[in-house]
């Protein structure tokens, strides 16, 4: 767990996990450099660690797809602490669509943030905390990188990448005991992702149940800091629908499209086509979760709205 002497970088600060983790670890009086685009969202979570407790909180606006913003990101912590004690990296974007449908900017964007980023980050911590020779890099992947679902391939790409990035940087640095890359999957969480990604597929996404807080998973992840035990996936569900892939396949095809429709689509918002934030960062208002339509069609209410309009969508000539 953190406690108050640590030095923590957390990426996708603004919102969602990065700021339900920085909050936690706020809590605990922890210093903070936290990173995302948009600078004023940004400082609002700067503002509420420092009013939650942490010893001090200093918000870089960092785009982490770019090279050159994360290493000026881990100068600024270096510059003002002198080391990193654990990274978070949670920025994240996503992208519905067919792979066809979906802008090469808008796809690129997608890599760039999640898994480029995660290169980025990696580049420039590891050689910190290999010389201090403690240390931890945390990230955050997705029950979706050990999936295939329709209609969002970029985010499926750059989720099992993260995943393989994880496993390789572990065995990299195995001749360093102090340094540490742990991995973490959640699955369904409330937060902003889902009504601000991009989206060329028609339909409003929601996060499939069972639904959690970020701030939960933030305790999950920081638990895992000071250990390399505890599982990588967070949920049980995962480890459940990691199995069906895996082991029936088949089957698993036949029953992702109809599935996904039913627990991972808002049928009830239909949307325009556009890039969301994957481009340029969108203001959101953080009320400790997602506040918005994610959650009021959050679990198993709206499941069985959407198997409703599955079931009548047939009949009604649609």
């Amino acid at each position: 767990m953190i406690d108050s002497e640590r030095i923590l970088l957390v990426t996708g600060a603004s919102s969602g996990i990065g700021r339900a983790t920085a909050l936690a670890a706020a809590s605990a009086g922890a210093h903070l450099v936290l990173a995302a685009r948009d600078p004023d969202a940004l400082q609002e979570t700067a503002d509420a660690c420092e009013c939650a407790g942490a010893a001090s909180a200093l918000a870089v606006p960092t785009d982490i797809g770019l090279d050159s913003d994360v290493e000026a990101l881990v100068g600024a912590v270096l510059e003002r602490h002198g080391r990193v004690d654990v990274a978070v990296h949670c920025a994240g974007v996503a992208a519905y669509g067919r792979t066809e449908q979906i802008p090469a900017e808008v796809f690129d964007g997608v890599i760039a943030t999640n898994l480029t980023g995660s290169v980025n980050l990696a580049r420039h911590v590891l050689p910190v905390l290999r010389r201090q020779r403690h240390g931890t890099l945390v990230l955050v992947g997705s029950v979706i990188g050990h999936l295939g679902v329709p209609t969002m391939s970029p985010y499926v790409l750059s989720k099992w990448g993260v995943r393989a990035l994880a496993r390789q940087l572990q065995l990299e640095n195995r001749d360093v005991p102090g340094v540490s890359v742990r991995y973490v999957a959640p699955g369904g969480i409330d937060t902003p992702i889902y009504r601000l990604a991009a989206n060329y597929a028609g339909f409003q996404g929601m996060p499939p149940p069972p639904v959690r807080r970020p701030d939960r998973v933030a305790r999950q992840l920081l638990d895992r800091v000071d250990t390399r035990r505890g599982r990588d996936q967070l949920e049980l569900t995962n480890e459940l629908m990691r199995f069906g892939f895996t082991v029936f396949p088949r089957l698993y095809d036949a029953l992702v499209g109809p599935l996904f429709a039913a627990a991972a689509r808002d049928l009830g918002a239909p949307l325009a086509p556009g890039p969301g934030n994957v481009l340029a960062p969108h203001h959101v208002r953080e009320g400790g979760d997602d506040g918005g339509r994610a959650r009021r069609g959050l679990g198993v209410l709206a499941v069985l709205r959407n198997v409703g309009r599955l079931v009548r969508g047939p009949r009604g000539g649609q």
